[in-house]
């Protein structure tokens, strides 16, 4: 029975769901008839919302894009392959290693997204070339599906943004914060923490029971998996190849940045933010590859698996000014979307209802800063006045973020280029996922906000 609802998924995702980009552009449309009726706004109005939004998001995607490029720079490092290679010969059954996968990737996702994203499917790469007959769809599915545990990790951007002092936090969420919030309060809370490894403990046991049987297994193309051969190395003769192979110069650098990290975090109370998470990637990097040109390849071949994002990015910018722009009738249709969620909530139901919330938005809006700029104005007041803690409702919205990225293919596109499948290949399997960890992250919610 459970196969069959496993094949039905699978069979469900290949024949309905357009390759990500069309994704994004179906989904502006759907946004735009939306907008004029339920907002009343003319179409002028909705173009004009649209096309200001389109570079509102510029500089997150920036930082977006850094993290991912310099965490997946990380994983590329020789030193910690080597690492992912002695993990990827520990398991000797298919079902072994899809568990192994999903947990390796999830625990991964949650230090950092974009580690854990390239690092789950480098590692399950390598254990495809060295196990026969596991199912190399199921096997980059359970690499993506540690990615629902992300937001409430500690490169999560709602939570490092509540965590960030200054003006912009007050300014965000309309005076209802306005001194910081500490990570112990949201990513490091026990109720948080509590359910990350409740999820982590069922998606595990699900993808490995998903893993198909007989003529059902999808094994992979051993051409999928050839890598490219390593730049010979050769004696650097002139001085400037002297400089760019000097392991000496990577460690100087590597130790001024984490210098500064230990100065401003630890004996000047810095907030550890999203421009901290990246730093440290960064130059773990730099320190990993050993040399400075290393790292300059390893950063320029990661840079590739961002494409998508930086292709799209703009094009969910443009949505989310249509969610957040304003016509001449006032309405907004991201107030209408969050006030709905506000009106049949009570102090129990609101963080329950602000992750469903979350989650509808993340279909039009797949980006923990988008969400920060729509919903913090509401939901952070409409929590206060309903005398919810604003560390509750920050992590309601941040699962509400990444849950739906099971059937939101915008993050899967670093993974899937990698492993060279489409969107359809593994959605499947995830939308198995997304219902799993929806029933936990729900109780959880409900839980947190009783006790």
């Amino acid at each position: 029975m459970f196969q069959k609802l496993i094949n039905g998924s699978v069979k469900l995702v290949q024949r309905w769901m357009p390759e990500p980009f069309l994704f994004a552009i179906i989904l502006t449309f759907i946004a735009a008839l939306l907008a004029m009726p339920i907002c009343r706004q003319t179409p002028v109005e909705v173009v004009a919302n649209w096309g200001s939004g389109v570079w509102g998001l510029l500089a997150f995607a920036m930082q977006m894009a850094l993290v991912l490029v310099s965490g997946s720079a990380l994983a590329s490092a020789p030193s910690l392959k080597r690492g992912i290679a002695w993990l990827a010969s520990l398991p000797k059954t298919p079902v072994a290693a899809i568990a192994l996968v999903t947990a390796i990737s999830a625990v991964a996702c949650w230090l950092n997204w974009g580690f854990g994203l390239i690092v789950g499917v480098i590692f399950a790469k390598d254990i495809a070339r060295r196990l026969p007959g596991v199912d190399y769809r199921l096997l980059i599915a359970s690499a993506y599906s540690g990615f629902v545990v992300w937001h409430a990790g500690l490169s999560g951007s709602v939570p490092l943004k509540l965590a960030t002092p200054g003006p912009d936090l007050a300014a965000a969420t309309n005076g209802a914060i306005v001194d910081p919030i500490a990570i112990s309060d949201t990513i490091l809370h026990p109720f948080n923490i509590a359910m990350v490894v409740l999820v982590i403990i069922a998606i595990t046991v699900v993808n490995a029971l998903m893993h198909p049987k007989g003529s059902q297994v999808v094994t992979v193309d051993p051409e999928l998996l050839v890598e490219e051969a390593p730049v010979e190395k050769r004696k650097a003769e002139t001085p400037a190849e002297k400089l760019e192979n000097s392991r000496l110069l990577s460690w100087l650098i590597a130790a001024l940045g984490i210098a500064y990290l230990l100065i401003s975090l630890v004996f000047r109370g810095g907030a550890f933010d999203l421009g901290s998470v990246i730093m440290i990637f960064l130059f773990l990097g730099i320190l990993f590859h050993g040399t400075p040109v290393a790292y300059v390849r390893a950063f320029g071949k990661a840079a590739s698996g961002a494409a998508g994002i930086i292709l799209q990015f703009p094009f969910y910018a443009g949505i989310m000014g249509i969610i957040t722009g304003v016509g001449e009738s006032g309405i907004c249709f991201g107030t209408v979307i969050s006030n709905a969620c506000i009106n049949i909530s009570s102090p129990v139901t609101y963080p329950l209802l602000t992750f469903l919330c979350a989650a509808l938005l993340n279909m039009f809006v797949p980006s923990g800063g988008g969400h920060w700029a729509i919903q913090a104005p509401i939901m952070f007041t409409a929590g206060a006045e309903l005398g919810v803690d604003p560390g509750l409702t920050g992590m309601a919205i941040a699962w509400g973020d990444a849950w739906t990225n099971m059937i939101q293919p915008f993050w899967a596109l670093p993974a899937l280029a990698i492993a060279r499948l489409s969107a359809k290949d593994i959605m499947g399997f995830c939308l198995i996922d997304l219902f799993v960890s929806g029933v936990i992250i729900s109780g959880g919610l409900l839980f947190w906000a009783i006790m």
